[in-house]
C-alpha cells in the first residue's frame, strides 16, 4: 500500500498528525518527515528534552505503509543496564533466575511495524552491540539462545545528547552512530522558534480546558507577548503544563501580563524551592481557600508518593517477573482530585521547578529517575 504522505499539502500533513508550529523550522521538518515517512530508512530525531521529538516519530510511523502495524516505543534510559538486553531482544526460559518462561523482546513485538527509541544516548554499550547487528541485517539473538531470529522492524531513534560527542567519549559506538544518523532531524528549542508558541498554546488550552472540565476566560495580548519572549528551557512539554496550571488553579480568569510572569516566577526561578502557591492577590477568600487546599492535598501527595515509589523501585527489580505488583496506596478525601491526578500535578510542578531537567526532577520528588521516566509516559507528558 503506497503511503499517501507525499501527496499531501504539508499544511494539511501538519494538522492530520499533530505536528505544531508555524515556525519555518517546523515547516522545513515536516517537509522531511513526508520525505522519510514512506520508506523504511533509519531516523536519527535529535533536540532537547520536551521538544517534541515523539510526536515526530509517532508522524513518521503514522504516515508510512507500516501505519497498521505496532508502534512500540521503548526508553533505552528508563531501563536497568542489567535487563535492558532481555527487555529488547527477549529471554528464554531458564537464561536466568526469574525467567520462568521464554518472553518476546520489543523488537520482536514491533516485528512489521516500527519500534521507537527514546534517550537512544543511554543505551548500555552492551546491548548498542546487539542493536547494531539489527540494525543491519534484522538479525539477533534472545538471551540464552542460540538460535538466530530475524525481525523486519523500521528504526527510529531520538536523544537529547550530542551523539557525536558521546562518541569521542567513548560511551557510544561510532559505527552505531553513523548507521543510526542516516536522516537526522534536529528539532530547534522551543526559544528558536517563539512563533510556534500561541500555536501550541491554544491548542493546549482547547486540549487542557476539556480535559480538567474547566473554563479559559482569554488571554491578553501583552500576556501573549509574555509567553512568546519566555525562554522556555523545558521547551513544549513546560509551556503545557504551565498552561495547564494556569487553567486550573486561575479558574476561567482573563490572563493578563502580571498573570504570566507570576507563574513564571514561580515555576522557574532558582530561589523559588517552596511548593507554595502563586501570589494570592485580589482574590475571594473563598477562592484563596480552595487554592490552599489544593496545595494541602498535593503536600500529602508528595508524602504518600515516597511510599509509594519505593514500592514500586523494589518491584522495578523484578521487571523480567511477568506480573507486576499491584499498588497498595490509594488515596481518599472529599477534593475531586484523584491520587493518579494529584500524582499527575506533581509531577508537572517538578518538571516546571527543575526546568525541565528530570534528573533533578525526580531528586526533588525523592523519587529514580527511571521511575520518573515512567510516570511520564503514563502521563503523557513528553
Amino acid at each position: 500500500m503506497e503511503s499517501s504522505a507525499l501527496h499531501m499539502s504539508p499544511s494539511s500533513f501538519q494538522e492530520e498528525h499533530g505536528i505544531l508550529g508555524e515556525s519555518v523550522a517546523m515547516k522545513k521538518i515536516v517537509e522531511v518527515v513526508q520525505q522519510v515517512a514512506p520508506t523504511d530508512i533509519t531516523v536519527l530525531i535529535t533536540g532537547e528534552s520536551g521538544v517534541g521529538k515523539e510526536v515526530i516519530a509517532k508522524a513518521i510511523h503514522a504516515a508510512s505503509t507500516r501505519s497498521k502495524k505496532p508502534l512500540v516505543t521503548v526508553n533505552s534510559g528508563a531501563i536497568p543496564e542489567g535487563i535492558i538486553e532481555s527487555e529488547l531482544f527477549g529471554h528464554e526460559r531458564g537464561s536466568f533466575t526469574g525467567a520462568a518462561g521464554e518472553r518476546k523482546g520489543y523488537f520482536e513485538l514491533a516485528d512489521n511495524g516500527t519500534i521507537f527509541l527514546d534517550e537512544i544516548g543511554e543505551m548500555p554499550l552492551s546491548a548498542q552491540v546487539k542493536f547494531l547487528r539489527i540494525l543491519e541485517n534484522g538479525e539477533f539473538l534472545r538471551v540464552g539462545s542460540s538460535i538466530s531470529r530475524r525481525v523486519n522492524v523500521r528504526v527510529i531513534a531520538a536523544t537529547n545528547k550530542n551523539l557525536e560527542g558521546e562518541v569521542r567519549n567513548n560511551n557510544f559506538r561510532s559505527d552505531l552512530y553513523y548507521r543510526l544518523r542516516s536522516v537526522n532531524i534536529i528539532i530547534p528549542p522551543l526559544r528558536d522558534r517563539r512563533e510556534d508558541v500561541p500555536v501550541l498554546f491554544k491548542v493546549f488550552v482547547e486540549e487542557l480546558s476539556a480535559k480538567n472540565n474547566v473554563k479559559f476566560g482569554g488571554i491578553s495580548d501583552e500576556a501573549m507577548q509574555e509567553l512568546m519572549q519566555y525562554h522556555w528551557p523545558g521547551n513544549v512539554r513546560e509551556l503545557r503544563n504551565v498552561t495547564e496550571s494556569m487553567l486550573v488553579l486561575e479558574g476561567g480568569k482573563f490572563l493578563h501580563a502580571d498573570d504570566i510572569r507570576k507563574y513564571l516566577k514561580e515555576y522557574h526561578s532558582p530561589k523559588s524551592e517552596s511548593r507554595n502557591l502563586p501570589a494570592i492577590t485580589g482574590k475571594s477568600v473563598e477562592q484563596a481557600e480552595r487554592e490552599l487546599i489544593l496545595r494541602a492535598l498535593l503536600e500529602i501527595k508528595a508524602d504518600v508518593l515516597e511510599l509509594k515509589n519505593a514500592l514500586q523501585e523494589h518491584s522495578t527489580a523484578m521487571a523480567t517477573v511477568a506480573q507486576q505488583v499491584t499498588d497498595p496506596m490509594a488515596i481518599q478525601s472529599d477534593s475531586t482530585l484523584s491520587l493518579a491526578e494529584m500524582e499527575h500535578r506533581m509531577i508537572v510542578e517538578a518538571l516546571h521547578r527543575s526546568r525541565g531537567n528530570r534528573r533533578a526532577a525526580a531528586r526533588a520528588l525523592n523519587i529514580s529517575e527511571r521511575t520518573l521516566y515512567r510516570k511520564i509516559k503514563e502521563y503523557n507528558l513528553e
